[in-house]
């Protein structure tokens, strides 16, 4: 077999590439996996820790202390941890996605492959942890009696919208945050105020009318009430409107997200 190498074939066949190097995604998930869990004492479990606990601070903030209503016959609780699981998704998939070129620095600068990869393949790892919160979702469920009907099977129409957010906000901040390290500061912040300003712990029929264009810009906004609707027997209302404003803000982020990624793709290996 002969190897030929010519001027321009790389943009040529880029994405014909992606599918070449698809062992790549499977390998840096499951290293990426290993390594998160590994040396652990509890493994696993840290992926159910984190939404728990943060449902139970927002059950007592927002249904105790603030005295926010939830939809008839739904339990806070129940109400806010179906909202942690896509928001846990995006959020662990945006942070992850901004450093993994800088985490994978030595294979960037040493050998060829579709860069796209390794932001990508820190979003199928983010998602091993949804599988494990969507379990938690289930026993909740079960727990309190509250068995979801037809509705469900919606739901992954609505994963692959949170796929798209968080691939899209990915592709932004790794890319930025290869040329300019601040972003290792900034993100954090954004992960923090995002939580605050998306429907996690309180419904988006609280939110004024005269706000609603502006909050419905948040692609999260849309996928939160789109799984609470799946999850919770249409007892959480839907927007049309803040559904159709999420999905071409997500459309957009991974549009915009490809073309930068791609214009500074050629710059990583000297940058990074």
């Amino acid at each position: 077999m002969e190897l030929l190498i010519k001027a321009g074939q790389g943009e040529k066949n880029y994405w014909r590439d992606l599918w070449r190097y698809r062992e790549l995604f499977y390998f840096l998930a499951w290293r990426d996996i290993l390594v998160r869990y590994k040396q652990t004492v509890i493994g696993v479990a840290w992926a159910l820790i984190r939404p728990l606990l943060t449902t139970i601070v927002f059950t007592v903030v927002f249904s105790k202390i603030a005295k926010l209503p939830a939809p008839d016959g739904v339990p806070y609780a129940l109400f806010v941890m179906a909202a942690m699981l896509p928001w846990q998704f995006f959020s662990t998939s945006m942070s992850e996605a901004s450093n993994s070129l800088i985490g994978n620095s030595n294979l960037i600068s040493k050998i060829y492959f579709p860069r796209l990869v390794v932001p990508a393949g820190a979003v199928i790892t983010s998602f091993v942890d949804f599988l494990i919160t969507l379990g938690l979702v289930g026993l909740m469920m079960a727990w309190y009696g509250f068995l979801p009907d037809l509705r469900l099977l919606a739901l992954p129409l609505f994963v692959l919208l949170a796929f798209g957010a968080s691939l899209g906000t990915g592709l932004w901040l790794c890319a930025l945050n290869v040329e300019y390290r601040d972003f290792r500061y900034i993100v954090p912040f954004v992960v923090q105020f995002g939580l605050y300003v998306s429907p996690v712990g309180f419904a988006s029929t609280t939110v004024p009318e005269k706000w609603g264009m502006l909050y419905s810009l948040n692609p999260m906004v849309g996928v939160i009430d789109g799984f609470r609707w799946c999850l919770l027997r249409g007892e959480s209302p839907l927007s049309i409107y803040a559904l159709g404003q999420s999905f071409l803000v997500t459309l957009l982020l991974c549009a915009s997200g490809i073309w930068y990624f791609r214009k500074m793709e050629r710059t990583f290996a000297d940058v990074i």
